[in-house]
């Protein structure tokens, strides 16, 4: 995981703002589903953050989720919506778990008088 020395919680700032930031567009992206009628210009917009903030951090998974989400906002297809929602929350939830263990091995490494590598 790449480290910046002159910062050394570089990663772990950037993943806790991701984790923080994605929980609240799930949370914002369940509320506009439930609403009558779907705003699906609006979840479409949730959705295309989510994406590049994920496309951004190296959750392809995430991402890859993202563009049927987006297709299905675009048919204006609530169904398609809310099973790509429960697939999005899985694969997020997988991801942050990873993000955290990496983190967690970093910490430690680092504990126990090792070195991570640095971003130059």
């Amino acid at each position: 995981m790449l480290q910046d020395e002159g910062n050394p919680d570089f990663v772990q700032e950037v993943v806790g703002l991701f984790a923080e930031d994605s929980e609240r567009i799930l949370s914002e992206l369940t509320k506009a589903l439930e609403m009558e009628p779907v705003d699906f210009k609006k979840v479409d917009a949730y959705v295309h953050q989510f994406k590049g903030s994920s496309s951004s951090i190296g959750a392809q998974r995430v991402k890859a989720v993202c563009v049927d989400f987006r297709a299905y906002a675009e048919t204006e297809n609530k169904e398609g919506c809310l099973q790509a929602l429960q697939q999005i929350k899985q694969e997020f939830f997988a991801v942050k778990s990873k993000l955290e263990a990496l983190l967690q091995l970093e910490q430690q490494i680092l504990a126990a008088g090792g070195s991570v590598p640095m971003m130059e």
